[in-house]
């Protein structure tokens, strides 16, 4: 019986569990959905200056930022920056995307 009762109360604390992983996923789309709205506007601002799509020192600067952070909150600072890095390289894409839209080059994996 009392295994029974354990096997439920592990049920009931799974669904709550996963409740708030939905609800933390849902939040991380939503920031990443404003974060790419900010970074679009960079994007615009950069080809309309015929700045280029990519900023090294800052993605450094950025890097050693979030590893900080990800230290500072117990998460695995490597994992930090494989996210930030997949994050930049889609935002770099988008700004060639726009730098191209505005007479600018054309993004690499458009070029033969």
């Amino acid at each position: 019986m009392n295994e029974e009762k354990d096997m439920a109360d592990a049920r009931v604390a799974l669904v709550d569990y996963r409740a708030s992983i939905d609800n933390i996923d849902a939040a991380l789309i939503h920031m990443l959905a404003e974060r790419f709205r900010c970074t679009k506007a960079v994007g615009e601002l950069k080809a309309s200056h015929g700045l280029p799509p990519a900023d090294p020192a800052r993605e450094q600067q950025q890097i050693a930022r979030l590893r900080q952070l990800a230290k500072d909150a117990h998460l695995d600072p490597d994992f930090a920056e494989k996210f930030l890095n997949f994050v930049v390289r889609e935002v770099i894409r988008h700004h060639e995307h726009i730098a191209a839209s505005n007479g600018g080059t054309k993004p690499a994996e458009d070029q033969p």
